[in-house]
């Protein structure tokens, strides 16, 4: 049976993060809230525990999981951090970013996908970080969802996907970001972004000397490369019908849209302005097209949405790449397993 219990954001309480810490320390399996999306955390240094969270979510083995810490300088009991390390720690932890650190011994290959770096977070969100100090160790947390499916932004997604493959569920209400964390891989004077966030390429950039983004943020990789950090390889976020993105101008997609309503069993995800222009049939809204950080928020609800749906398709807009619009189509993009129709 899998425990659910509900907290207040502000004021956690005391005592149930403890129930929750004991889970964590007996090696065992809890899903809690972060500012990004609901995690499945388990003891970072318990290889047992984190091959429990490849089996609760179905997940391949060897794509690696994040490692979340209560206070930037507790990286140094898992990893080897430098200079800049602590630069990007100064100007964005706690938040929304993972950087890529070479490992300890602390931490087990298991939770690394086999790989000698390990990926950090510090989170800002009042409940993670409680229950990491409760702890009192790093929790391995990916997204808390079956593997391939829309990460969870409220517990009831959660719920949904692993009630009864885990020891403990924390309702803490529904995510800030509502997309997972900026990840970027660093050396001593070099950094390389290997999946966007909120944290944006300009915000880095603000930060770093040079930053280079990894092509996988943008195309597939090739056949035989090893994903170097979460959510590089497989397909990601995906509703069980397919995902079409739709590449043109306005008027163009939303034509596009008409006939494909008219013609075909379709669900259409379009921003607020759009919906007069389409049929309310099977219409999800995700927010005004110049209103990024709603696009984001609702994306991975709108694609579960599709699910309750009766349909054989979903069509949406190709999103850009400025901005956090590069998160947004990063994550797209997996969920369409690349598939873009030109209109």
């Amino acid at each position: 049976m899998t425990e659910i219990i509900k907290l207040d954001v502000g004021s956690p309480n005391k005592e149930l993060i403890e129930s929750a810490a004991r889970i964590i320390k007996a090696g065992g399996l809890v899903a809690f809230p972060t500012e990004t999306v609901y995690g499945l955390g388990a003891d970072a240094t318990d290889a047992d525990a984190s091959k429990k969270i490849y089996a609760a979510k179905g997940r391949p083995s060897d794509n690696p999981l994040i490692i979340h810490i209560a206070e930037p300088e507790d990286a140094e009991k898992y990893a080897y951090t430098n200079e800049l390390y602590y630069k990007l720690a100064k100007a964005f932890m706690p938040g929304p970013l993972t950087v890529i650190l070479p490992k300890k011994d602390t931490i087990p290959s298991s939770v690394t996908g086999g790989l000698d770096s390990v990926a950090v977070r510090c989170p800002s969100h009042p409940i993670a970080r409680a229950l990491i100090r409760a702890s009192d160790t790093a929790i391995a947390a990916p997204s808390a969802n079956l593997s391939g499916s829309p990460s969870p932004t409220c517990a009831e997604h959660v719920i949904a996907d692993l009630s009864g493959k885990v020891d403990m569920i924390i309702d803490g209400g529904s995510c800030e970001i509502g997309l997972e964390s900026t990840i970027v891989k660093i050396s001593d004077n070099s950094a390389i972004l290997l999946r966007p966030g909120m944290i944006t390429c300009d915000a880095l950039r603000c930060v770093l000397e040079r930053l280079e983004i990894s092509h996988a943020v943008t195309e597939m990789l090739a056949e035989g490369e090893r994903p170097q950090s979460p959510g590089m390889k497989y397909r990601h976020y995906a509703p069980r019908a397919q995902l079409i993105l739709l590449d043109g101008d306005s008027e163009s997609v939303i034509e596009y849209m008409r006939s494909a309503q008219k013609n075909e069993s379709c669900a259409i995800i379009c921003y607020d302005e759009d919906s007069s222009l389409l049929d309310e049939k099977d219409l999800i809204k995700i927010g005004g097209r110049d209103d990024l950080e709603t696009q984001a928020s609702t994306l991975f609800s709108a694609l579960r949405q599709c699910d309750s749906l009766s349909v054989e398709k979903v069509y949406a807009h190709l999103p850009s790449k400025e901005g956090i619009g590069l998160a947004l189509y990063n994550r797209m993009i997996r969920a369409a397993a690349h598939t873009i129709k030109k209109v």
